[in-house]
């Protein structure tokens, strides 16, 4: 089973333990707003382009609250554990280990690191290699705005190791996060005060960091 399909399945089976009512790391969403945000993205072509095009936003938002009140929320926690409908772009060969990697990765640690008592997880080697290639691709992307130079360090597992680096953003100031990969693709993602990251330099330039990644 692919990474996906298992974050997949383990988000659904938090879902159904939390309740509707548990709490997220996504500014106020529940866990019902979660699963439906899930089921719509792979399946309502009127809802998706709202989660990245701010203007349309609010059609999104009604069709989520459409899909919480047209079935339970067990219901709903089912539909996204089956996966998207035939039709469905989500279900064309390759595209649920490229769109769906991270995005259930991340939902899964929102919910996760919403409740007491969390954890950081031991990912296998492969899913923080994998996680490491795509912030190699994304970095740039992922921090523009940060207004500081920035460098990501992966921990290393071995005392003495050289430790991997991605050159993220240039400047006069230099930022260092270190922490393994998937750590370091929860703090990019908004989740800076639930990912475990180290954050080096000058104090003015860790601030500006620390501001822009402390929220979803």
């Amino acid at each position: 089973m692919s990474f996906a399909k298992s974050e997949r399945a383990a988000l659904c089976d938090l879902l159904d333990e939390v309740g509707p009512q548990a709490p997220t790391l996504c500014a106020g969403w529940t866990a019902h707003d979660m699963a439906a945000h899930l089921w719509t993205r792979e399946t309502d072509p009127l809802a998706a382009p709202g989660i990245v095009v701010k203007p349309l936003a609010g059609l999104t938002e009604r069709r989520l609250a459409e899909a919480k009140a047209r079935w339970p929320y067990a219901e709903l926690v089912d539909k996204v554990r089956h996966g998207p409908a035939p039709a469905s772009v989500f279900s064309f060969p390759g595209v649920d280990l490229e769109a769906n990697t991270v995005e259930y990765f991340v939902h899964h640690e929102d919910v996760r690191r919403a409740q007491p008592d969390w954890g950081v997880r031991q990912l296998p080697d492969s899913v923080e290699d994998w996680l490491w290639r795509r912030l190699k691709l994304m970095a740039r992307v992922m921090f523009r705005g940060v207004g500081t130079g920035l460098v990501l360090e992966r921990a290393v597992q071995v005392p003495g190791d050289t430790p991997e680096t991605i050159r993220a953003l240039p400047g006069n100031e230099i930022v260092t996060l270190i922490g393994t990969p998937s750590e370091l693709l929860l703090f990019a993602y908004g989740r800076g005060t639930h990912a475990v990251v180290e954050m080096v330099g000058p104090d003015d330039a860790v601030a500006k960091v620390r501001a822009a990644r402390l929220a979803v």
